[in-house]
């Protein structure tokens, strides 16, 4: 598949052409990023390169998924995104899978102790309800704990609005089809509405969205005959009240519910009538207090899970866990801050299952035998000199109910050289992480192993990012290596018997991820390429070679428009053969994807937007025999009063 590789790059070369010129305006670029200190800082001063995707970024996406979206991010594949909506998503950064990334949500970490691997499902997330967007990537547990070892996404869903009510209501239709299906049927609903508003002091924001995809069959065969569409049914109600007491201390206090059905098929490829049903019932709150030369902040989440797989091999679980994160950061001078901070997991998870010959649901296992506590002090240091020179540095003591205490670190210096308007930074961090196993993993009747001890994680980078007014380009390198990696090893083969366990050896990923975006009068140029070195037998469906690039043009000002290319090189994958029973590998070819999206403010309070999605209906997997979209359309309306 030269000619996408070529496409590719040829979009690169426009950004190229666009870096030469010298007439771009303001400062997009240099706006302030948060997740890498947790404190506001100029990009310049950021030892990292922080990708930011904004609510004008978001507008420019409607209709997509926050998995579709994510998945553009230079380092980061979403395998999955480009799925039934029920497939279950594989975040792959440098070579890492689910367990290494953390997601954050309006401030804390959100986990699913239920899950093989301890992830929060994006699924859950509708893309309507998010105001920003930052991702770090990189060892990150001195500022955010357990698993953050390839990468932090931070999620900031939208602000109540100073008026005192203020409604918004999207719906988008569309089609969802194979590349061999190209009916054009309408399978595809989103509804989101959010009603929020300030009075006086007291603010409130309240949002409900649903999604119901149909038309694609979770798994394929050979001539895709008489396949049976598989259902995606997704509910979120959200509410959040908060009260001002001045322009320095705010406190609120959320609760929502997040619910999704996916059918899905049995793992030997064929039909079935499966079913998961997935609920979450989380509250928490926010509290920030701000003086003179500091801040306080304080924030929690409270997760209630409930699933159920309906199958040949039927199960249930429940979950709790509460996560809070509260630290201080002040300011001693204009060069120097310190954080120090606290941050605590409880969680637990029981199991229910039908035993071989049974009829009724058992319990499988307690959740007074499948918990953990988790209690981590950490602290971090940032100091700013005259001559452009910053150094992050930081420390966390992993104190852990079930594990020997662990101690990570990160020294990140950063070095920024102004040229009039324009700054070149070099950077370099060394940084640890730790990973935590599961509950499942150690508790799990059928797999647990209660000697399991985490994963450590060490990575070094280094690269140098330019911005001036309204561009920005950065080339970085990374390096991690893993040790005790956790894996599913067969232990009796006759039995079929299999654990999870640790794997003593190293394994060690490197890889280049290059950034270029940039405006220029009408147009825009976002464009990435990433290189990853993953060559060890973790390194499934992981692209050696993926690169994006969207091209935008403001066809007036109330008209917008983008093309969008991204190519993902050919990848290993394994599957069961349920034939010879054992594990097989295969190769899966690269392809290349080709989409467009134009909107249009037709009125102050109506914007109505459409795009098309694999416009050269291009044939591919993510995952073996598994169905992706072919070329498809979608249209939605949004209004805002």
């Amino acid at each position: 598949m030269i000619k996408n590789l070529c496409l590719s790059l040829g979009l690169c070369l426009v950004g190229t052409a666009i870096f030469a010129q010298d007439t771009i305006s303001t400062s997009e670029s240099l706006k302030e990023v948060y997740i890498d200190s947790k404190t506001a800082l100029p990009r310049k001063n950021s030892g990292k390169v922080v990708t930011v995707i904004t609510a004008e970024d978001l507008k420019k996406t409607s209709g997509q998924t926050v998995q579709e979206v994510i998945n553009r991010v230079a380092g980061i594949e979403i395998n999955g995104a480009r799925s039934n909506d029920g497939q279950n998503l594989g975040y792959y950064v440098r070579g890492g899978r689910n367990r290494q990334v953390v997601i954050m949500i309006d401030g804390v970490q959100v986990t699913d102790p239920s899950s093989i691997s301890n992830d929060y499902d994006l699924r859950l997330v509708p893309s309507e309800s998010i105001e920003r967007i930052e991702i770090l990537k990189g060892a990150s547990s001195v500022l955010y704990g357990a698993n953050a070892s390839t990468a932090v996404i931070s999620i900031t869903t939208k602000k109540a609005s100073d008026k005192k009510i203020a409604l918004t209501y999207t719906t988008t239709i569309g089609s969802n089809q194979s590349t061999e299906d190209q009916d054009f049927d309408v399978n595809e609903y989103t509804n989101f509405v959010a009603l929020n508003g300030t009075l006086g002091k007291f603010f409130y924001n309240a949002t409900l969205n649903q999604r119901y995809v149909d038309g694609l069959s979770a798994t394929t065969t050979v001539d895709n005959a008489n396949r049976v569409e598989d259902d995606f049914n997704r509910h979120n109600l959200r509410f959040n009240l908060g009260y001002n007491f001045n322009e320095n201390i705010t406190i609120s206090q959320f609760v929502s519910k997040e619910s999704f059905n996916a059918e899905y098929d049995n793992f030997d490829f064929t039909d079935a009538d499966n079913l998961s049903i997935s609920k979450n019932i989380r509250t928490g709150g926010h509290f920030k207090w701000k003086y003179k030369n500091g801040e306080y902040v304080f924030n929690d989440n409270m997760s209630f899970i409930e699933r159920e797989f309906v199958s040949s091999f039927p199960s249930k679980s429940e979950a709790e866990v509460y996560t809070l994160d509260n630290y201080l950061n002040h300011r001693f001078n204009a060069k120097f801050s310190g954080l120090v901070g606290l941050n605590v997991n409880f969680s637990k998870y029981r199991s229910e299952s039908i035993p071989f010959g049974g009829f009724d649901f058992e319990e499988s296992l307690s959740d007074e035998d499948a918990n953990f506590d988790i209690i981590d002090p950490y602290v971090n240091v940032l100091y700013k000199t005259d001559f452009g020179l910053t150094l992050n540095a930081g420390a966390r003591v992993n104190i852990h109910s079930v594990y020997d205490t662990h101690v990570v670190f990160n020294v990140n210096p950063s070095y920024n050289v102004a040229f009039g308007e324009a700054n070149v930074k070099f950077l370099g961090s060394y940084s640890t992480a730790y990973i935590t196993p599961s509950l499942f993993q150690v508790f799990s009747p059928q797999f647990g192993n209660e000697d399991l001890m985490p994963e450590e994680n060490r990575t070094i980078e280094g690269g140098v990012e330019f911005t001036t007014g309204n561009l920005r380009a950065s080339a970085l390198y990374f390096n991690r290596q893993s040790t005790n990696f956790i894996d599913f090893v067969t232990v009796d083969p006759e039995n079929f018997i299999s654990q999870y366990q640790n794997i003593e050896d190293e394994f060690a990923t490197q890889g280049v991820e290059v950034e270029f975006a940039a405006t220029f009068n009408r147009l825009t140029v976002n464009t990435n390429i990433t290189y990853t070195n993953a060559e060890n037998r973790f390194s499934a469906r992981i692209p050696e070679i993926k690169a994006n690039a969207t091209l935008g043009y403001n066809i007036s000002d109330k008209t917008f428009t983008s093309l969008s290319y991204q190519y993902n090189d050919e990848r290993e994958d394994n599957f069961f053969n349920s034939d010879t029973f054992a594990s097989e590998a295969v190769t899966l070819e690269s392809y290349g994807l080709l989409d467009f999206y134009v909107s249009h403010q037709a009125l102050k309070n109506l914007k109505i937007f459409a795009g098309m999605n694999n416009i050269l209906n291009e044939t591919y997997f993510e995952i073996y025999r598994f169905q992706t979209r072919g070329r498809n359309a979608r249209v939605g309306v949004s209004l805002q009063f």
